[in-house]
């Protein structure tokens, strides 16, 4: 025997997907339950010389056996509905080994490209990016004119876009 599981999903998968949500499954589980349906009779077609000579009847009872399957789940697994305060206390806000060992790496690149700048530039960029200093406060401190400290400072940035990949 052999299905057309294409022209068969095209003819029955809404009516699956209704029979389904009038089981009271909501629309969007009812529609994974549907592909998951055509998905575990593509995967194992019924064999040749059984029972099942009717594909929409056969459809319709493996949609119905996973329909019931995950009632069941449902059922055992208890679900709660926490509101976002607790949910948020229960979540691990900090970083994962992978993310500190990036930015780690990240900090190194950038401590690099800073240590490579001329010690007049990095002091400019220290100051305006980390001091939160203003180009005329920092000119003032390092004794340059306000052009010539935003020039340095622009120098800077520039530096560590290309020396860090644009961190």
């Amino acid at each position: 025997m052999a299905w057309d599981i294409q022209t068969l999903f095209r003819r029955h998968a809404d009516g699956i997907r209704r029979s389904l949500m009038r089981r009271g499954l909501p629309r969007e589980t009812a529609a994974d339950i549907t592909q998951d349906t055509f998905l575990r009779v593509l995967a194992a077609l019924p064999a040749d010389g059984t029972e099942n000579h009717n594909p929409k009847a056969y459809l319709y009872q493996v949609s119905r056996n996973l329909g019931l399957n995950h009632l069941r789940r449902e059922r055992l697994a208890g679900l709660v509905d926490l509101p976002d305060a607790v949910v948020a206390e229960i979540s691990d806000p900090a970083p994962t080994p992978e993310t500190i060992a990036c930015d780690r790496a990240q900090l190194a690149r950038v401590a690099a490209a800073l240590d490579a700048l001329p010690e007049r530039t990095r002091r400019a960029f220290e100051l305006h990016r980390i001091g939160g200093l203003t180009i005329a406060e920092v000119a003032r401190e390092i004794g340059l004119s306000t052009t010539r400290t935003w020039a340095l400072v622009h120098e800077a940035y520039r530096h560590l876009v290309l020396a860090t990949g644009g961190l």
